[in-house]
């Protein structure tokens, strides 16, 4: 029997439509980091030469269909639904299946946009994705132990701090310890398939 083709994932939150990146977003994401090139860079890994192309944009669309096809990632771009501007974007990343159920997120935000619960909102549903579409059983986020916007958004969220990863991530052309986070979906705790 031959299945039809998956529906790529789509999620809906109050004020924004979380999908994956498409060729004609090029424009709106390379203007938004940009212009947050300052207030992203102290947090995440250096930019290469060509990170604001169109070709380093259309690799990138490719990923995300390649790897939201595979069942390794989804990474969403945050769409506002009341006039399509893109936010940021959010990425459920290394998704791990068998005893570990697990996977991880990442995530960003246009200067312009910080500050306004965009993030908290995107977190929670994609958490609730994780759960109750993937069926995830744990979520875990790193980021810098200053970051405090980043883990104020994890806490709220459901996240708890876990520990310090050492020299976790390159972030801005050097090796940083990060805190880890994690999120448990509730109804799993402490129960396995095995009989």
């Amino acid at each position: 029997m031959l299945l039809g083709r998956r529906r790529k994932a789509v999620v809906e939150t109050e004020r924004m439509t979380l999908r994956l990146p498409q060729h004609g977003d090029f424009r709106d994401w390379s203007l938004l980091r940009e212009e947050s090139r300052e207030f992203l860079a102290p947090w995440e890994p250096s930019w290469s030469s060509d990170h604001l192309t169109r070709k380093a944009f259309t690799n990138r669309v490719y990923w995300a269909q390649r790897a939201e096809t595979a069942g390794t990632a989804v990474p969403f771009f945050m769409i506002r639904r009341e006039d399509g501007r893109v936010l940021g974007a959010i990425t459920l990343d290394n998704v791990r299946r068998g005893p570990a159920q697990a996977g991880t997120l990442g995530y960003w935000i246009g200067a312009r946009h910080a500050r306004q619960g965009y993030m908290r909102e995107a977190i929670g549903a994609v958490v609730h994705y994780a759960f109750h579409q993937l069926d995830l059983s744990r979520i875990e986020a790193a980021c810098l132990p200053e970051n405090l916007a980043s883990r104020g958004a994890l806490e709220k969220s459901g996240f708890k701090y876990e520990g310090v990863a050492q020299a976790y991530l390159q972030i801005n052309g050097r090796w940083r310890n990060h805190v880890l986070y994690s999120n448990l979906r509730a109804d799993r705790r402490g129960k396995t398939d095995v009989g």
